[in-house]
């Protein structure tokens, strides 16, 4: 059976030639009464009823030849398996960094179950689906540090969002200026053709010692593009103001700040885009966008491996005539 799998024939209009046989048939059967000898009498009453046998089996040598022609037909319509190896390469890398605000505010919950553990479910998706890319993590406060570098290995990447949380080892605050820098600093000497910083926050530019506007400019001296995300619904939202002696936060009402100028204009400055995540639902469509704005080129290389099944048929058919060749001038020469 794993001759005929995956069989597809080369020169299918061959098979027209078919044809051919049951024309082969008409003229055998037109012409098998003149292949015999005919002798007229009066009475056949001396001679014994019935032919010999070999006389009989006579036409198994037209059979044999007209198999033979019908898998010489065959062969000639090609047939063959073809095995398809693909190869993928990836021309156009992508490195990116994603920079995560991590400040106290960040547990606010107009996002579910909080803006940060909404955002890290969000960026977990976004490195899943970044198979060719490289992808580290950089957060930050009121101070910042690269979580992971950039990394082909998304275990690593993944492991580094997860671990993500607000645990009081930042100095409080939102130094969007040294997150942004951090970011650069992680890209700067990347080779690829193009560098992505994904840039994340709820509020304004509070702590640290780095303009934003300052980090912006390393940005584009890099050739390195920002995209920047706010996160916060628009108003007042359940914000953390105290925390507990069992560690557990105390929320109320407080409005949401974004300086949504600065964000706009480092996307603008370094031609990327600016975002507002309102919900969920929202800030999963910024990831989509992103990761529709930013595609890796990929070129995708196929290998056809061709067995032509030909040979067997024609070796078969030449067989059948050979055969054929044998009983009729040895057996059947007699019955001639």
């Amino acid at each position: 059976m794993d001759w005929f799998t995956n069989i597809k024939f080369a020169s299918p209009e061959m098979f027209w030639l078919l044809l051919l046989l049951p024309l082969a048939i008409g003229f055998y059967i037109w012409t098998f009464r003149r292949q015999n000898a005919q002798v007229k009498v009066s009475t056949i009453k001396g001679f014994q009823p019935g032919g010999s046998l070999l006389g009989k089996l006579r036409p198994v040598l037209f059979l044999l030849r007209l198999l033979a022609l019908a898998l010489i037909i065959v062969a000639l319509a090609r047939p063959q398996t073809t095995d398809v190896t693909t190869k993928t390469k990836t021309t156009n890398g992508i490195d990116i960094v994603l920079a995560v605000d991590v400040s106290a505010s960040m547990l606010a919950q107009d996002l579910k179950p909080d803006r940060l553990e909404a955002t890290k479910a969000v960026a977990a998706d976004f490195i899943n689906g970044r198979p060719s890319d490289r992808i580290g993590v950089v957060v930050y406060a009121g101070e910042s540090y690269t979580k992971t570098p950039i990394t082909t290995d998304k275990t690593i990447s993944l492991k580094a969002i997860k671990d993500i949380k607000f645990d009081g080892v930042l100095e409080n605050g939102t130094a969007i200026g040294m997150g942004l820098a951090t970011a650069v600093n992680r890209l700067k000497e990347s080779e690829a053709l193009s560098k992505v910083i994904i840039l994340m926050t709820d509020g304004v530019n509070n702590s640290g010692f780095l303009d934003p506007k300052i980090a912006s400019e390393l940005a584009v001296e890099f050739d390195i593009k920002v995209y920047t995300i706010g996160i916060g619904t628009n108003g007042n939202a359940p914000s953390p103001y105290a925390q507990l002696p069992n560690g557990r936060f105390q929320f109320k009402m407080a409005p949401v700040e974004i300086d949504e100028e600065l964000m706009k204009q480092i996307a603008a400055d370094t031609g990327g885009k600016y975002f507002r995540a309102t919900n969920n639902k929202k800030l999963k469509e910024i990831y989509a966008e992103i990761d529709k704005l930013e595609k890796t080129e990929i070129e995708q290389f196929e290998f056809y491996n061709v067995e032509e099944k030909y040979r067997d048929l024609v070796l078969l058919a030449l067989m059948l005539i050979g055969v054929e060749m044998l009983l009729r001038y040895t057996i059947f020469k007699t019955a001639a």
